[in-house]
């Protein structure tokens, strides 16, 4: 809240050719409008001062009055302000910790004072219209940024109207609205969570919160931040605390924590704009409903943890971590964070970009660790056409019999066999890719290579080469033939049923 007055600030311009009329004519224009702006500004403060009878907009007026602009020259930072004609003074009386222009009483005149009367599209009331919509800005978007923008006399006029009386909101209830938002996106908030990059314009940032204040409600809010949130500073260990998300959670849905049947739960997701925020998600459900949710995801992802540090694997950070070149979330392909969430919330089949990623990351680092094999169960498991396929369990299933499945659990046994002969697995990096998408071609190789792994451990260990080869007959048996090729979701499979195998309890003891 400042103004120039630059037809006396400004020195004459000696060092422009006079000859050159139109550049003359351009600075003359400029120079009247910022002293017509400049006249316009003086009077609203003391039509502001007259009307609210501010002591503290007083002292705005007498500075204009008294022609205290001058004081401002003695300033260090002067030279910096003049060269930025975008810059932003404003005033605070001394001993006040905030600025004039903050002031509730001043905020709330200049809203009527430039407001029409219609009918509010949110509560239906016919009121006072904002004119334009508090900021609210979010990761990745300017510090101006709104829900509702109409930029003025630039085509997106209708009917006459300006700015927010293009899509009319009450003074209440913008006022309402706007300010839980900025409550809610501050710094300290726990009701907020930012996924996906602000450097390659794919943030999304999610604002969520319960419709009531009861035990559950709150416990529901702080699990899902602790789910899907960052909370460096905490000091908690995280498997604690996403053990007590699932609890929380498990609590809600089998009412052993008591809940109202009215009792909802919003989620709100939004997406920075050049000119405006907009609206990417918003989900309203009853609270149990949604608890519902976050356990089938939690079930969903479920799989054998033959770990010893057991660290959590279900987060959001962490499922995209491990798909993602780097282990950053951050740097997770474009819309894959928004559409992982929006499956979680929904109960939707997990996006096929999400298994894609999967499959390419174990396909370069030849390693199928337990968030993968996790998302590989979750994906298959939640298709709507799985082609008449058994539901893939948390541990090693026998009688499944997919040949991608018993293909991986063979090549599982083979490598073992290795490691156990030789004290090194060098086929998984020669053998595993092809292997997991032409087993016919790779399995021939392998096989005779295991013939030789098998009579050296005979030697060394018999119980253990029996052991071993009698997992190798056992599989082969219920393989017809080697397919000749496996489609992605078989290559799924391959891979889960080699991580099924290599953490199955008794290849773990012969490990050890």
């Amino acid at each position: 809240m400042y103004s120039v007055d630059y037809s006396k600030e400004k020195e004459p311009l000696n060092d422009i050719d006079r000859k050159d009329e139109v550049k003359v004519k351009q600075w003359e224009k400029s120079v009247k409008t910022a002293h017509e702006k400049h006249l316009a500004f003086i009077e609203q403060c003391e039509k502001v001062y007259t009307e609210t009878n501010d002591e503290d907009f007083k002292a705005v007026v007498n500075f204009y009055k008294n022609n205290q602009l001058k004081l401002l020259h003695d300033d260090i930072l002067w030279n910096q302000i003049e060269k930025n004609p975008d810059v932003n003074v404003t005033f605070r009386i001394e001993g006040a910790t905030t600025v004039v222009a903050s002031k509730p009483i001043l905020i709330s005149f200049l809203r009527k004072d430039t407001s029409e009367k219609g009918i509010c599209l949110i509560t239906g009331d016919k009121t006072d219209i904002v004119r334009k919509v508090t900021p609210t800005p979010i990761l990745g978007c300017k510090a101006s940024a709104s829900f509702v923008s109409f930029q003025k006399n630039c085509g997106y006029d209708s009917y006459g109207k300006e700015q927010g009386y293009n899509a009319p909101i009450s003074l209440k209830a913008e006022f309402a609205f706007s300010t839980v938002i900025k409550k809610i996106i501050s710094k300290k908030s726990r009701n907020i969570f930012v996924i996906g990059s602000h450097k390659n314009k794919t943030a999304r940032t999610f604002l969520f919160w319960a419709s009531s204040n009861s035990e559950a409600a709150k416990k529901s809010e702080d699990s899902l931040f602790a789910l899907f949130g960052r909370a460096e500073e905490d000091n908690d260990d995280p498997n604690r605390r996403i053990e007590l998300v699932r609890r929380t959670f498990m609590s809600i849905y089998n009412r052993e924590m008591l809940i109202n049947k009215d009792d909802k739960f919003f989620i709100l997701g939004l997406a920075p704009n050049s000119a405006r925020i907009a609206v990417v998600y918003w989900n309203e459900l009853p609270l149990r409903e949604f608890a519902g949710l976050i356990n089938k995801h939690f079930t969903d992802m479920e799989i054998v943890d033959t770990r010893k540090d057991k660290k959590p694997y279900v987060g959001l950070h962490s499922i995209l971590g491990n798909v993602t070149l780097g282990g950053k979330s951050s740097d997770a392909a474009p819309n894959l964070p928004d559409a992982v969430v929006k499956s979680i919330f929904q109960g939707l089949p997990y996006p096929a970009s999400l298994f894609q990623a999967c499959i390419r990351r174990i396909r370069v680092e030849q390693s199928v660790n337990i968030v993968r094999a996790a998302i590989i169960k979750a994906y298959l498991n939640r298709l709507k056409d799985n082609n008449n396929n058994k539901k893939l369990d948390i541990m090693l299933d026998k009688e499944n019999q997919n040949q991608g499945y018993l293909c991986g659990r063979l090549f599982a046994v083979l490598e073992n066999l290795q490691y156990a002969a030789n004290k090194q697995d060098t086929i998984r990096s020669s053998y595993m890719n092809a292997a997991s998408a032409t087993p016919s071609a790779v399995f021939s190789t392998i096989l005779k290579l295991s013939n030789s792994h098998y009579s050296k451990l005979l030697k060394e260990k018999k119980w253990l080469a029996n052991f071993f080869d009698n997992q190798k007959k056992e599989i082969i048996a219920l393989i017809h033939d080697f397919p000749n090729t496996l489609d992605l979701n078989d290559q799924g499979r391959f891979f889960l049923g080699y991580y099924h195998q290599k953490n199955h309890r008794e290849d773990k003891e012969t490990e050890e």
